[in-house]
């Protein structure tokens, strides 16, 4: 069963608390969305680190019961 939007902002927010969130259902399948997400925890981080970080928010759960997630992330601008 396919993850939804809401599932997967639950797992982000709960690694991230300060985390702004934005999540697509890029298909309206609910199996491919795309994602922007911005919180301080990446302050100092590469882009890299930082989808890394997304990534094991999401609890293994990426490329199984998610399928695809196009993943952008930011800092908080001051």
């Amino acid at each position: 069963m396919p993850m939804t939007a809401n599932e997967i902002e639950h797992l982000i927010k709960e690694a991230f608390p300060d985390a702004v969130i934005e999540i697509r259902d890029l298909a309206g399948d609910g199996d491919h969305f795309a994602a922007h997400v911005v919180t301080s925890a990446f302050k100092g981080k590469n882009r890299v680190q930082q989808h890394q970080m997304v990534y094991s928010a999401l609890q293994g759960r990426m490329g199984g019961v998610l399928h695809a997630l196009a993943l952008t992330t930011a800092v908080p601008q001051d």
